[in-house]
């Protein structure tokens, strides 16, 4: 079995709201991965999701029945710490994970889409280097930056890399990238609306760490 296909995210309500506790018991999953990704190097992206799920469920065990979607926490912390907010609480943890978890959704969707380069066809930089630029670039200083690009080299084959998400299985490439497509209808819908909500309610900052 696909490792995405595992744990799929679910299909979201008409109005787009994110049910909290599936959310973090689907999201908690994600973390693995980047163990596809071979290198430790990816260790620091796999740490931050990590560390931003832990906070938004530590804010969610405080009060289930009050924070059952996850719009329902941003606009509870915007009340109680107006000043602060959005840089605060579940609030800048969910706005740093929907970054990472849109890296994830375009390194995807850029292997579903046969995004690859002619030259090294079994590589997939052309793919994690679009996700970064994308997804989180801007977001990084210097710094950082050159952390990740250390990070896109150490990409691994693009023949390994889609045999870690089939579980180590001997899958067709175009089977395993069918499981990909399956998993990202649900996914990218719930990232959509994530970063749909921010837009609405205000709360996307752009400084860079």
């Amino acid at each position: 079995m696909s490792l995405l296909l595992d744990n799929q995210f679910k299909e979201l309500p008409p109005d787009k709201s994110v049910d909290t506790k599936l959310f973090l018991d689907t999201v908690s999953h994600i973390p693995a991965f980047f163990d596809c990704l071979g290198s430790t190097v990816f260790s620091v992206i796999k740490s931050d999701i990590n560390g931003n799920i832990t906070k938004i469920r530590g804010v969610y065990m405080k009060d289930p029945a009050k924070y059952v979607t996850l719009q329902d926490i941003l606009v509870a912390e915007r009340e109680a710490h107006a000043a602060e907010w959005p840089k605060v609480g579940a609030t800048l943890a969910l706005m740093w994970l929907k970054r990472g978890l849109r890296f994830i959704q375009i390194l995807l969707q850029s292997l579903a889409d046969g995004d690859r380069d002619e030259n090294n066809p079994n590589l997939i930089q052309v793919n994690v280097t679009k996700a970064y630029q994308e997804a989180l670039k801007k977001y990084h200083g210097w710094f950082v930056q050159r952390i990740f690009q250390a990070a896109l080299h150490a990409a691994p084959y693009r023949s390994n890399f889609l045999k870690a998400l089939s579980k180590g299985e001997e899958v067709k490439e175009e089977d395993c990238l069918a499981n990909v497509r399956q998993f990202l209808v649900n996914y990218t819908a719930t990232i959509d609306a994530i970063y749909d909500m921010y837009t609405d309610l205000n709360a996307e900052l752009d400084y860079t760490v």
